[in-house]
C-alpha cells in the first residue's frame, strides 16, 4: 500500500468506521454505498447514543441498525441475548432476521425470529442453545417473557422497527411491558415513517437525549413511483383488472384489497386466469404466509392479492406496480401502499380503481399527498367526465393548489 493509498479519503461504508469483519459481511451481502438513512445513524449509533430515526419504507433502515450492533456484539457466552428488535408483523420480523443473518460478521453470532403462529417449542429450544439477537412482534415475546423462557436482563441494544405501525395496531402496552423488562442502562433506536405524538410520548419516556434524524421527504410520495387512477364500477373491476395487467405487461404486483374475504374471492378469480397468483392475509397459517412471501420474493409468485398485512414492512424490489383494487380508508395507508413499489430508487407504477361513490376517498388521499392523482381511460369502463372548474386565482405565495378542483366541485363519481 502506497502512502497516497493511506492519505486518500475513504469512501463509501468504510467512511463509517465500521470493523474490517462487519465491512466484510457488508461486501458479502453486495451492499456498496450506504443509503442515506445509513450514512446518517450509523455513526451517531456507534457513539452508543438513542437514535430516532425517520425515514420512508425501503430506504435501509434495517442495515442501518443492525451494523451498529454487529460492530459491538461479544462472543462471550453470556445468559440471554444482548440486542432485541420488534417490529409489528410477522412478516417483518422474518424479513429483518434474514437481513441479520445476512449481514452477520460472525458464524457464531446466532439471531432467532420469534413470533406467533409458528411453534412455540421450536423457539424454546433455539434460545435455550443461545441466542445474541432476539427479533420479534411483541405479543410473541411477552408471551416468552411469562413463560420464563427469554431473559432481557442482558439486553443493552434496543431496536423499536416501524414503531408508528406498532403503535397504530395497539401495540404500545405490550412495548411498553417488554421496554420496562430491559436493563436501564442500554441504547434504545426508533425507527419510523411518521412521528405522530405516539411515537414521541414513547420516545420521551423510553429513550435518553435521543438524535432525531429527520430523511422523510417533504413530499409524502415518493416522484419515481407513476400514479393514476380508473373509474369503475364495483362488478367491472375485474374485468378491469386483466385488461390493465394484459396492457401494463406486469412483471410482479400486489393488488391490495379492503377485507379478507374479498381477497379470498378475487384470488380465486384470478387464478383461473394465471397459475402464477397467491392470497396473504391475517387468516392464513403461519406456514402459508412464510411460503407465499418467500415465493413472491422469488418472483415465483407474480400477483399477490393481499389485505394490509403486507402494506408496510415488506422489502420486495422487484415489484413494478401497485394496484389498489379497493381504496384504502385511510390515506397514509394509501402512501404505505404504492411505497412497495419505486423502492430504493427504482421507478414504480401504483394503480387505483376508484368507483362512482368514491370521489370524496380520491380527493382525501390527493390532499394528503399533496397531488393530483392522474385520471387514466379504457373505453367502455368508465364514461366519467369531470366538470370543468372555474380557474383558481394564483395564490399568493406563488405555491401550486393540488386537488384544487375537488374543492369547485364535489367530485361523487
Amino acid at each position: 500500500m502506497t502512502t497516497a493509498d493511506v492519505m486518500a479519503p475513504q469512501t463509501g461504508f468504510h467512511a463509517l468506521n465500521l470493523s474490517q469483519s462487519v465491512l466484510s459481511a457488508v461486501t458479502l451481502a453486495g451492499y456498496r454505498d450506504p443509503t442515506p438513512i445509513q450514512a446518517a445513524l450509523i455513526p451517531e449509533a456507534l457513539q452508543g447514543k438513542d437514535v430516532l430515526g425517520q425515514a420512508q419504507t425501503g430506504t435501509g433502515k434495517t442495515a442501518a441498525f443492525l451494523l451498529p450492533f454487529f460492530q459491538s456484539w461479544q462472543d462471550d457466552n453470556r445468559p440471554g441475548p444482548q440486542a432485541i428488535i420488534l417490529a409489528p408483523t410477522r412478516e417483518l420480523v422474518v424479513q429483518v432476521a434474514e437481513e441479520a443473518q445476512k449481514l452477520s460478521p460472525s458464524k457464531h453470532l446466532r439471531t432467532l425470529a420469534v413470533y406467533g403462529g409458528a411453534r412455540m417449542g421450536t423457539q424454546v429450544q433455539e434460545l435455550r442453545r443461545g441466542i445474541n439477537l432476539v427479533v420479534g412482534t411483541p405479543g410473541r415475546v411477552l408471551d416468552h417473557l411469562s413463560r420464563g423462557t427469554l431473559n432481557l436482563n442482558g439486553i443493552r441494544y434496543v431496536v423499536l422497527d416501524e414503531a408508528d405501525r406498532m403503535l397504530d395496531i395497539g401495540f404500545r402496552p405490550d412495548i411498553e411491558r417488554i421496554l420496562r423488562r430491559c436493563p436501564e442502562k442500554r441504547q434504545t433506536l426508533l425507527l419510523s415513517a411518521t412521528m405522530p405524538d405516539t411515537v414521541l410520548r414513547l420516545t420521551k419516556r423510553y429513550m435518553i437525549d435521543p438524535v432525531h434524524i429527520n430523511l422523510s421527504p417533504t413530499q409524502i410520495t415518493v416522484d419515481s413511483i407513476r400514479q393514476s387512477y380508473f373509474t369503475v364500477d364495483e362488478d367491472r373491476k375485474f374485468e378491469l383488472l386483466i385488461h390493465v395487467l394484459k396492457r401494463e405487461r406486469v412483471k410482479q404486483c400486489i393488488i391490495f384489497v379492503a377485507r379478507k374475504r374479498g381477497a379470498e374471492k378475487l384470488f380465486q378469480r384470478l387464478r383461473k386466469a394465471t397459475k402464477r397468483a397467491a392470497v396473504m392475509h391475517g387468516d392464513l397459517p403461519q406456514s402459508a404466509r412464510n411460503r407465499i412471501m418467500q415465493g413472491f420474493r422469488d418472483n415465483k409468485i407474480a400477483f399477490l392479492v393481499a389485505t394490509d398485512v403486507v402494506g408496510r414492512g415488506i422489502d420486495v424490489t422487484g415489484i413494478s406496480h401497485i394496484i389498489n383494487y379497493d381504496l384504502p380508508e385511510d390515506p397514509e395507508n394509501y402512501v404505505h401502499r404504492i411505497g412497495r413499489t419505486g423502492r430504493m430508487g427504482k421507478d414504480g407504477i401504483a394503480i387505483a380503481f376508484v368507483t362512482r361513490e368514491q370521489g370524496d376517498e380520491l380527493t382525501r388521499i390527493e390532499h394528503f399527498i399533496n397531488m393530483e392523482v392522474t385520471a387514466e381511460r379504457i373505453d367502455g369502463f368508465s364514461a366519467f367526465q369531470p366538470p370543468v372548474a372555474a380557474k383558481e386565482e394564483e395564490p399568493k405565495d406563488n405555491k401550486p393548489v393540488y386537488g384544487a378542483r375537488t374543492r369547485r366541485y364535489s367530485r361523487r363519481i
